[in-house]
C-alpha cells in the first residue's frame, strides 16, 4: 500500500507542476495534496509542522495567483476582459501552439479582450494587455517555482525513507 501512497503523491506533484501553467488546475494545492498523501504511508512520519507550512505556502500562493495578474493588469490600465481573455488565450495557445501557446495565448488573450471592451483604443488595449501579461508571468513562475519546490521536497523524503519503502 505504501508504494502505490507513493506512486499517487509523486504524479500529484507532477501534475501539480502542469498545473502552473494552466488555469484550471490548482498547481501548488495539487503538488501539496501529493505531499499529505506521502505523508499517509506507513514508513514515513507524519510532520504536521512541515505539512502545516507548505500548506501555507500553497494558499499563499493560490491567493497570490489572483491578486498579481489583476495588479498586473490594473497597473496597466486594463480590465476584466483583459483578464479574462488572457486566461482563455492560455487555454488556446496551449491547445493550438503547444509550449509556444504559453507565452502567445496570454498576451493575445488580453489583448483581444481588451479590445472587445473598448475597440476604439488599440493602443490603451495594447498597454493592458502587456500589464496582463506580465501579471500572468509572474503569477505562473511562482507557481512553477513553488510545485517544483514541493516536488523536490517530495523525492527527498522518498530517498529519506527508500531502504524502508522499498
Amino acid at each position: 500500500m505504501d508504494i502505490a501512497l507513493v506512486i499517487i503523491g509523486f504524479i500529484l506533484c507532477l501534475v501539480g507542476i502542469v498545473g502552473s501553467f494552466l488555469p484550471v488546475l490548482p498547481g501548488p494545492m495539487t503538488s501539496w495534496i501529493g505531499l499529505l498523501i506521502l505523508h499517509f504511508t506507513k514508513v514515513i512520519p507524519q510532520n504536521w509542522t512541515f505539512l502545516g507550512v507548505t500548506l501555507g505556502i500553497a494558499v499563499f500562493v493560490w491567493i497570490l495567483d489572483y491578486i498579481v495578474p489583476a495588479w498586473g493588469t490594473k497597473r496597466f490600465g486594463g480590465t476584466k476582459y483583459g483578464m479574462i481573455g488572457s486566461s482563455v488565450g492560455l487555454i488556446l495557445g496551449l491547445l493550438f501552439l503547444g509550449p509556444f501557446g504559453i507565452i502567445i495565448g496570454p498576451f493575445a488573450g488580453a489583448f483581444i479582450g481588451e479590445l472587445i471592451k473598448d475597440s476604439n483604443d488599440a493602443s490603451k488595449a495594447l498597454k493592458a494587455a502587456f500589464g496582463s501579461f506580465l501579471g500572468f508571468l509572474a503569477g505562473t513562475f511562482v507557481k512553477f517555482i513553488v510545485s517544483i519546490a514541493f516536488v523536490i521536497l517530495y523525492v527527498n523524503k522518498v530517498w529519506e525513507y527508500w531502504g524502508e519503502l522499498f
